[in-house]
């Protein structure tokens, strides 16, 4: 596969000719890379290897930390998942900028421009560990006070106990945000959401019970249907029933209490810090009182009906009994919960997401979507982070580093499908076999952690004052390196090399800041490394071309497509060169030798920064041979003088960029000369330049 030289050098164009511009062009609008630059580090791994052929490698280079282990299934499915990533990062339009997708093609209950807030959280704990905080950025604001926040029915389809879309399903909102704050140390951006945050909290205020001090939530609206708690306490409908106080929404509600805290004192609101403070205390010992049975030993779902300390709660131990250590809310006399992780959940393929135990156990599981025994990665997922933060919380005899690589190397197995990494909804438990995979639906399913585990739990880069690493990892590994972390700025390189021999770089465990040794010892264990924060400027930049409605402008034209494409497809926002599921525009079975396609801005549209992701299938759509890049001047097409293209020849299933003197034109067009035997494709045309300050 060919590759794509990485542009790091900024460029200032002006215009050359007079425009009437839409609304936030200007006519001199400065063009910044693509990519973000890596800045100074380590090099001890080869990235161009250990990608293999994942498509547009040059992302990858500049953004995600590089991993090696000597578990070749961790390794491979670690930068899997950040391929998945990368294909759900879509960009919608320029007021709100970037959104991550859980579906390819969002479903009828998506929130305006396909967000689905039940997995936002997993997108952020991801997204945390990436070199270009914009996307993510866009993302919060988005759920907070964007599209995401807007009002939605209330009807049963979307929830119809909540009148807005970032409430459809609970969402641990301000604990993620706070712990990507850890990370990349933007106080800014953090303390800008603190408004935001208190809002998003307060609103599930109607589901709070004073009596118990807890929060009421549906299965169903925590993203889990079908449970064997609401199948016990509402068979009628354990869809849509079963309610209850449950273990989800309540250690939601007690992380973001703590976080709203912890950034409320960021902003030197004490008063805030203190009132979210005592919330906090309060559901901690609301859930303490309620839902832990001493007898059993678990935190269990209690029906939304039994007020009664009397009435029992429900029969199972369910997956969500872990979450409180997700968020640091169970006590050290609940750890003892630990202990059924290698009993009533352990599986193959798992955990199970109720314990073996349960009289509902796989009950009718194969009807899509059950969360009566299947493992699901959403729960992995947060029963992963759960396990992490307890082993770095305190010591206690029931599990240790041994049960999280264990659970991990398990999880990472279960992401196989004939023989290469994949993720889908659910995995039967004791089969090698994905139970919930719809074709052209669950493909590269985004609705889950992996990445943020591998880094946070196993390498063990716990972020904070001072960032602390503690790996998790075998004590027979005799290497593993985490290479590059972008954090606060900065560039964290984790080394361990028993014997010296693999890395040449010494003996032990070594810790790496911007390409310099700051810390070390002998054998694996705990290290605090100090590291400043000087997080770097990113400017914003939006994209003239984009347009993920399907009509009106920008609006796409082309003078052949193929039957199966869509023109519209090359400017929606999604990025992925995937036969299943896909979004490009060909033009597969075209009579011509020389085919177009193009956008017409809808007005005189300053264009200085063309990017072009080509698609290639190795069959009847490959590279084109040349293309001409041309606007529209009123009367008649013309190129675009002096281009400078990187990389100098089309390369497929990769970017082209083309910048050049800005020009002002209402339409643009790539002319492709068709391969020998084959035609073209476009996963993405874009046209982009940096935002003015403050036209947001």
């Amino acid at each position: 596969m060919r590759r794509v030289a990485l542009a790091i050098a900024a460029v200032l164009v002006t215009s050359v000719v007079p425009a009437v511009a839409p609304s936030g062009a200007t006519a001199g609008a400065a063009v910044a890379a693509p990519y973000p630059p890596v800045g100074a580090g380590t090099a001890f791994l080869d990235h161009d290897a250990l990608l293999g052929e994942l498509a547009e490698p040059e992302w990858f280079k500049a953004n995600i930390p590089f991993l090696e282990v000597p578990d070749r299934e961790i390794q491979d499915v670690y930068y899997y998942r950040w391929s998945v990533y990368k294909r759900h990062l879509r960009y919608t339009d320029q007021s709100s900028g970037h959104v991550i997708t859980e579906f390819h093609n969002p479903p009828g209950y998506s929130a305006p421009l396909g967000g689905i807030v039940a997995a936002a959280g997993h997108h952020v704990a991801e997204g945390r560990w990436l070199r270009d905080r914009r996307p993510v950025d866009d993302y919060l604001r988005y759920w907070l006070s964007g599209p995401g926040a807007g009002p939605k029915p209330m009807e049963e389809f979307v929830n119809p106990d909540t009148d807005d879309w970032a409430h459809q399903y609970s969402f641990w909102a301000a604990s993620s945000a706070y712990q990507r704050y850890l990370v990349t140390g933007d106080r800014a951006h953090v303390v800008s959401l603190l408004p935001d945050l208190v809002r998003q909290y307060d609103k599930w205020g109607h589901q709070f019970n004073p009596r118990l001090g807890l929060y009421w939530s549906v299965p169903v609206w925590d993203a889990m249907e079908y449970t064997a708690s609401a199948y016990e306490t509402d068979p009628a409908d354990p869809y849509h029933g079963g309610d209850g106080y449950r273990p989800t929404l309540n250690a939601y509600q007690y992380g973001d209490a703590r976080a709203i805290a912890a950034i409320a004192r960021l902003a030197g609101r004490r008063d805030v810090a203190a009132d979210f403070d005592r919330r906090a205390d309060a559901l901690r010992d609301a859930l303490h009182r309620w839902l832990w049975d001493p007898t059993r030993k678990f935190f269990y779902h209690k029906a939304r009906a039994t007020l009664d300390p009397a009435e029992p709660l429900v029969a199972d131990r369910e997956q969500v009994g872990f979450l409180p250590w997700m968020f640091d809310m169970a006590r050290p006399s609940a750890d003892v919960a630990w202990s059924q992780l290698r009993d009533g959940f352990a599986a193959p393929y798992g955990p199970t997401t109720v314990e073996r135990r349960s009289r509902w156990f796989m009950h009718d599981a194969s009807g899509c979507c059950h969360w009566n025994g299947p493992s699901w990665p959403f729960s992995t997922s947060q029963t992963l982070t759960a396990l992490a933060n307890l082993l770095n919380t305190r010591t206690q005899p029931y599990v240790s580093s041994s049960d999280y690589y264990a659970l991990l190397r398990t999880y990472a197995r279960t992401q196989y499908k004939n023989g290469v990494p994949y993720v889908a909804e659910a995995h039967h438990p004791d089969e090698n076999r994905w139970l919930y995979d719809g074709f052209g639906h669950s493909e590269h399913y985004n609705h889950s952690t992996f990445t943020d585990l591998v880094v946070n739990g196993l390498v063990g880069l716990r972020p904070g004052d001072p960032l602390v690493v503690n790996p998790l990892v075998p004590s027979t590994w005799d290497y593993f390196a985490l290479e590059n972390v972008p954090y606060r700025g900065h560039n964290v390189t984790v080394l361990w090399d028993r014997t010296g021999a693999r890395y040449k770089a010494g003996a032990g465990l070594s810790v790496y800041v911007d390409g310099v040794r700051v810390a070390a010892r002998p054998s694996l264990g705990s290290l605090r490394v100090p590291v400043p924060t000087t997080p770097l400027p990113q400017p914003r930049e939006v994209n003239d071309a984009a347009n993920p409605h399907g009509s009106g402008y920008p609006r796409p034209f082309a003078s052949f497509t193929g039957v199966i494409d869509s023109e519209w497809d090359a400017v929606d926002g999604r990025i992925y060169y995937d036969d299943v599921p896909h979004s490009r525009w060909t033009n597969y079975g075209s009579p011509n030798g020389s085919d177009h396609l193009g956008v017409d801005f809808g007005v005189p549209t300053p264009v200085s920064d063309l990017r072009l992701h080509l698609y290639d299938d190795g069959g009847g759509v490959q590279t084109p041979a040349g293309y001409r890049l041309e606007y529209w001047d009123g009367a008649t097409w013309r190129e675009v003088p002096a281009q400078q293209r990187v990389p100098a020849v089309p390369a497929g299933n990769a970017l082209n960029r083309v910048t050049f003197p800005s020009v002002t034109t209402s339409r643009i067009r790539v002319v492709f000369t068709n391969p020998p035997g084959a035609r073209v494709g476009v996963t993405e045309l874009g046209a982009w330049r940096v935002q003015r300050v403050g036209s947001r």
